[in-house]
């Protein structure tokens, strides 16, 4: 049974995720709010920006690759898309990198790692 590859970074192909959320968001402009009559105005200034929250299970190697990734401004992503069922590219940065130690093991731990890849 072969796996869906959810994610490239920058060519190279990261580990099966624990978990893959895929959300689509919009953009409101500083006009956007609530207007004097009370009535909500939303003025969408880009639509479908893709964030994607994703966790894994890695090992120590990983965690330091993953932990350069985060540290770079711009990322070369190509993902699967769960909208289409298909994969897309485009240009992403990590926010809310989190990593804890899952099991301490003999060949330097197992780690979970969790953040979001959010669409310039």
């Amino acid at each position: 049974m072969a796996f869906i590859q959810y994610l490239r970074i920058n060519g190279e192909d990261l580990p099966l995720p624990t978990s893959y959320s895929f959300d689509l968001k919009d953009v409101q402009a500083d006009s956007s709010g609530e207007t004097e009559a009370g009535t909500t105005q939303r003025d969408i200034v880009r639509s479908g920006v893709v964030n994607i929250q994703v966790s894994f299970q890695v090992s120590a190697a990983w965690l330091q690759k993953l932990s350069v990734f985060r540290k770079m401004p711009v990322l070369n992503v190509r993902y699967f898309d769960s909208e289409t069922l298909s994969y897309r590219e485009t240009e992403m940065y990590i926010d809310g990198f989190k990593s804890s130690l899952e099991k301490d093991t003999s060949y330097k731990s197992l780690w979970k790692v969790s953040f979001d890849l959010i669409e310039y």
